[in-house]
């Protein structure tokens, strides 16, 4: 479900009101916590983090025009989802998340390759996400990237 929001705000008007404000504070949370140099925009329908073209001018391999995407957080029909392409492209930060999440929510974690869907507003775990936001630096961002998804073609 992407909104055709043109700014964050107008995203956050969007959002029911029985899931705003653990999604304040979910955003709050990346906002502390992700190291500078990212920076807060629309992508893809949802809250970005990206890397703007202005760091990285080759952009998106998708799409080269578009800033490098890191996280994006979005209000879905049945639950808030976060997707961190750092867990979708660094299988040692998905393991450590992995070995993480049972010690900060009492809920299954719910998840797909780096999309975590969190269905129960009052248990998203601030903590591990504040803490998952600071291990990856633009730099690291950008190399990882390169490295997961720019393979050269044979």
């Amino acid at each position: 479900m992407q909104s055709k929001s043109k700014t964050v705000q107008d995203y956050l008007a969007e959002i029911p009101a029985e899931r705003l404000e653990a999604f304040n504070k979910l955003r709050k949370t990346i906002l502390t916590n992700i190291p500078k140099g990212f920076a807060e925009q629309m992508s893809y329908g949802m809250i970005g983090y990206v890397v703007p073209l202005t760091t990285y001018p080759q952009g998106y391999r998708c799409d080269p025009t578009l800033p490098l995407p890191f996280v994006n957080l979005g209000s879905q029909k049945n639950f808030i989802a976060l997707h961190h392409m750092g867990l979708y492209a660094n299988p040692g930060l998905l393991k450590w998340f992995q070995a993480e999440y049972p010690k900060h929510s009492k809920t299954k974690l719910d998840m797909g390759k780096g999309c975590v869907r969190f269905k129960k507003m009052e248990q998203v775990p601030l903590k591990l996400i504040g803490e998952l936001m600071k291990k990856v630096t633009v730099k690291d961002w950008v190399n990882m990237a390169e490295s997961a998804f720019n393979k050269p073609k044979k």
